[in-house]
């Protein structure tokens, strides 16, 4: 899981190589939702992302107020559902489900950005992959 997660966060694509904690191994679809143990299920995650989705498997799109599925790293394509915001410190969802993910983990939260804007003047943000 680590090489195909690329030691990131499957959300927010924080960088295990930039932050001071281990990232979690995530159940994708919660246990509590009826899910299992197994490696089709597991991804890592930061700890903030991880703790705000909880056991959330959908939410409401912002945009149109109709529920949509979160984001799954495994199955689904980061670039297709985000993008990074012109100065690479806040990610924009394109789709529904990328707006309903932005929101549910709020990945643009109150530690991640000013976080962000460090990691982008070292030039360590965002991932260029």
């Amino acid at each position: 899981m680590t090489e195909e997660g690329r030691s990131r966060c499957g959300y927010c694509l924080t960088s295990q190589t930039i932050v001071a904690v281990p990232m979690h191994i995530e159940h994708i679809v919660p246990l509590a939702a009826g899910s299992q143990t197994v490696p089709e299920n597991l991804w890592l995650a930061c700890p903030l992302c991880n703790g705000y989705k909880g056991t959330q498997t959908h939410a409401l799109d912002p945009e149109t107020g109709e529920r949509s599925p979160l984001f799954h790293p495994r199955a689904q394509r980061w670039e297709e559902h985000f993008m990074w915001s012109e100065d690479g410190t806040k990610i924009i969802g394109r789709t529904p489900v990328g707006r309903v993910t932005v929101k549910a983990l709020r990945l643009n939260n109150e530690y991640s950005v000013p976080s962000r804007r460090v990691w982008v003047a070292a030039g360590w943000h965002p991932p260029a992959d």
